[in-house]
């Protein structure tokens, strides 16, 4: 993929997608990492951010809003991207709404292959950058060519409606849960992460029970969903992508409990999809790759 900058009254990315038009492939839209990605190892999600960014031609632009320590964290992945053979990555490090309407920070964008959110606190993300000329070129750059990836928080902030905060390791409860407006650079979902190390399935089922058309979606450490042009995802990692999907809920107490009460919920389906295994958003059906028999 090549991505090429053209001037004019307004600023426009125009892409040329010889490989994707010959091998009839979908376009890479999204990368959504569920946190603690390897970053010693093997460093398999992160190569694969390169490697669908563009390979040594990838311009990464990381952003640092989330975290309290920008500067420390901004620096750990620019070293990580160069050791992976990125010849440009740039660190942006938003600090508030004024920041984020100014142009020279759009224009600090420009040839960019990969726009990255770091982890720390979601909520940062979405009331500094949320509505912002920052979070509307993001939104024109995706629907272009341009990816965007995150992980942690920068995972939660891809959906319109972003799991905040919550209890867990607890029986599903109201109070267990605390949502609020994401991004929407991918509709129909609702996205956790750390999921099964932090043992957030309560708090998912809780979210699905206020909102069952969005489809839940827990993603586990060092696991990532790649999703393409036509909402398709494949998962990646060394864990588990959990959906939890709500459509045909027969019965919640949701609306008529007390915060604390256990959370009634029926006829709930749930897939557990590890590497190799994909879903398809749109049909709210599992991808299923086939395994070749050792003999």
């Amino acid at each position: 993929m090549n991505i090429e900058m053209v001037k004019g009254n307004n600023l426009k990315i125009v892409l040329f997608w010889k490989e994707l038009v010959m091998n009839n492939e979908n376009e890479t839209r999204l990368i959504i990492i569920g946190g603690g990605e390897d970053k010693k190892a093997d460093k398999e999600i992160l190569k694969e951010v390169v490697k669908r960014s563009g390979g040594k031609n990838a311009e990464i632009a990381v952003i640092t809003t989330a975290t309290n320590y920008p500067l420390e964290v901004g620096e750990e992945y620019k070293q990580i991207f160069y050791d992976l053979g990125v010849e440009k990555v740039d660190t942006i490090n938003i600090m508030n709404r004024q920041e984020a309407n100014r142009k020279q920070i759009i224009r600090s964008l420009e040839g960019i292959t990969c726009i990255f959110f770091v982890g720390g606190d979601q909520l940062r993300i979405s009331s500094i950058l949320g509505g912002t000329n920052f979070h509307k070129f993001i939104h024109e750059a995706v629907n272009q060519g341009v990816i965007i990836a995150g992980t942690s928080a920068g995972a939660s902030m891809m959906s319109e409606v972003m799991v905040v905060s919550g209890e867990e390791e607890g029986a599903p409860k109201k109070s267990a849960i605390s949502l609020a407006s994401g991004m929407g650079f991918l509709k129909g979902v609702i996205i956790d992460q750390h999921f099964n190390q932090r043992g957030r399935i309560g708090r998912l089922l809780g979210a699905v029970a206020q909102n069952p058309q969005p489809l839940g979606m827990g993603i586990d450490e060092d696991t990532a969903i790649i999703v393409n042009d036509i909402d398709e995802i494949e998962v990646i990692g060394s864990g588990v992508v959990t959906i939890v999907d709500g459509k045909e809920i027969e019965y919640t107490n949701i609306s008529e409990q007390y915060p604390d009460e256990p959370l009634v919920i029926t006829n709930v389906k749930v897939h557990t999809l590890p590497s190799g295994y994909g879903f398809k958003l749109r049909d709210r059906k599992a991808i299923i790759q086939e395994k070749k028999s050792k003999h």
